[in-house]
């Protein structure tokens, strides 16, 4: 059997799991392979693919050209970039691992607090001989906006309260109830982009939440506040956002996640002073890349021993 993982980009995945156990030949690729045509050839006569999230997508097109691939292994539950039905159709089982959300969770924090205090100038000024360059914010009293509280936001709220933050809540099925449950107040979509200080976005990229914050909901922010999405990309409109930061009409972005990753080297982003930019790693932490690799390697076990896996449902 031959098993491929990509997108390893720390070449870690080898230690974070027993995968001697399964008497394979594995090959490990590092790097991002943005052209189709590479990747198949790279994939040839792999029987298993082990993804890392939404790394590398898996449309239609692709599957069909992978005849000799019969396990997708993607680490967490689920994965937005692999097209399940056309999996199902051509006999490719899909399969998830588990997942903490926590981390995530806390680096949503990290981000909050790195802009608000300017950590992204003063940290490498530091490093060079520089004191105190920048006068920072602070969040007590401030309101912190969540655009979706599921599992993340309600967890990012909980320390905004500790903050001694207002909390608000917006998301297409939020509800009062639901939102008190976690001392949280629901508002309308409008009164959510106006109202917050910090407005964080933890929302499941969806048909519907594609594009969902777009320069009319950037429009309604006040000047000084901080954007942050530690989610997904394209949930929010990057081009909206861009015009933003450069007009300097909301006061910052706090980004862990982009349209296209990686994030390409030139992307304008990179150098506007009111972005502070991580490159995804929301749930880049050992104790989550154990769960996903020691998972995966179960997974792959069990198929190897033709029992149940655990299959993504369409």
């Amino acid at each position: 059997m031959k098993i491929v993982i990509l997108d390893d980009y720390q070449n870690v995945a080898l230690s974070f799991a027993d995968w001697d156990s399964l008497g394979a030949e594995i090959e490990v690729i590092t790097s991002p392979i943005g052209d189709s045509g590479e990747l198949v050839r790279r994939l040839a006569g792999a029987e298993v693919v082990v993804a890392m999230r939404e790394r590398t997508r898996f449309p239609e097109e692709l599957l069909v050209r992978l005849p000799d691939l019969k396990l997708l292994v993607s680490t967490g539950r689920r994965n937005a970039a692999i097209d399940l039905k056309a999996a199902d159709r051509l006999g490719i089982l899909v399969c998830g691992t588990g997942y903490f959300p926590h981390p995530t969770a806390e680096h949503t924090w990290a981000l909050i607090l790195a802009a608000v205090r300017h950590l992204d100038v003063e940290l490498p000024a530091m490093r060079t001989g520089g004191w105190q360059s920048t006068v920072g914010g602070g969040l007590h009293g401030r309101t912190l906006g969540l655009l979706g509280l599921g599992q993340l936001g309600a967890r990012v709220a909980k320390v905004g309260q500790a903050f001694g933050m207002e909390t608000i809540a917006w998301s297409q099925n939020l509800t009062a109830e639901r939102a008190a449950e976690h001392s949280v107040t629901a508002v309308s979509k409008e009164d959510l982009f106006a109202r917050s200080d910090v407005l964080s976005v933890h929302l499941v990229l969806s048909r519907r939440t594609r594009g969902l914050v777009g320069a009319a909901e950037l429009a309604l922010m006040k000047p000084d506040a901080l954007l942050v999405n530690t989610s997904r990309g394209p949930i929010v409109d990057e081009a909206a956002l861009l015009a933003a930061l450069r007009d300097k009409t909301i006061g910052g972005a706090a980004l862990d996640v982009f349209d296209v990753e990686p994030l390409p080297a030139d992307h304008p982003l990179r150098s506007l002073p009111n972005a502070v930019l991580t490159p995804h790693l929301g749930y880049v932490t050992r104790e989550v890349y154990e769960v996903f690799y020691r998972d995966a390697v179960e997974d792959i076990a069990a198929y190897q021993a033709g029992e149940p896996v655990r299959v993504m449902t369409i």
